[in-house]
């Protein structure tokens, strides 16, 4: 699936981080006087996949226990993104895979059906609030908060960036891999996984980890074949140079999270 990211962005060219300061999970201090991403070529923005997955990212009431209301139009949005990935490599890969282990059907049609209840099916993410007011996708990609103080969830690069560009995100600075503790900002500007902090309307989220570049096809082929396949625990993958373990949290049957993590 990684070599078959073809929409995947080139460290450097395509896109350029400032990584700046380390910090640490119970610092507040700001390590990072300016943004994380330095540029990115927004013309990526334009490709299908990445048109229809930034449409979706508006959707969502962010603060937990607030239920969420989904629109005949978001709907549509959701299914849309789900025909548009299912054209890529990634996903047939993803699909071709699970369907040959007996976890998904081998139906086109049934397989989408599937990704739009694991994805895009709302739940409950607070105890004691009747609201639906989490889906898998939401927790992932967009980004939740808690308690008016905390973000969790939020693993995702393109909304990172679009948000540092509205100032609704205050970058703090990164964490380095715990295999090279003297990894330097340099070494870390060129990797695809990151580890960083960062306040999100002014709600804090201490650590979190993400891939920078990838495409929105690959992220939701890596993580829907990890929630199937991985019989509910965390999944070690090798993505050409990067060993990664991918962290799997179930709510009940649902998608709880899913995110990339450095060993």
């Amino acid at each position: 699936m990684w070599d078959a990211d073809s929409n995947r962005l080139k460290p450097g060219v395509d896109y350029r981080i400032d990584p700046q300061g380390k910090t640490r999970f119970h610092s507040r201090s700001d390590q990072a006087r300016d943004p994380l991403f330095e540029f990115v070529d927004t013309q990526v923005f334009q490709r299908p996949t990445f048109k229809r997955f930034i449409a979706l990212l508006d959707n969502y009431a962010s603060e937990t226990g607030e239920g969420e209301v989904v629109t005949d139009q978001e709907v549509k949005e959701n299914q849309v993104f789900i025909d548009v990935i299912m054209e890529t490599e990634p996903m047939k890969i993803a699909h071709q895979y699970l369907a040959s282990k007996g976890l998904s059907p081998a139906d086109r049609a049934q397989f989408k059906f599937q990704l739009y209840g694991l994805w895009f099916k709302l739940y409950r993410r607070t105890r004691g609030v009747r609201e639906m007011d989490s889906s898998g996708f939401e927790h992932v990609f967009v980004g939740e908060t808690r308690n008016k103080a905390e973000v969790i969830g939020f693993h995702n690069w393109i909304q990172f960036y679009l948000q540092e560009k509205a100032g609704a995100v205050d970058y703090k600075g990164f964490f380095p891999s715990r295999r090279k503790r003297h990894e330097s900002s340099a070494e870390v500007s060129m990797n695809q996984l990151v580890t960083i902090q960062f306040n999100w309307k002014g709600d804090v989220k201490p650590i979190g980890s993400s891939f920078i570049g990838t495409s929105p096809e690959f992220e939701m082929a890596l993580y829907t074949v990890c929630f199937l396949a991985g019989e509910g625990k965390d999944v070690n993958v090798e993505l050409d140079d990067y060993d990664v373990i991918v962290k799997v949290h179930h709510m009940g049957k649902y998608l709880g999270s899913c995110y990339p993590q450095c060993p």
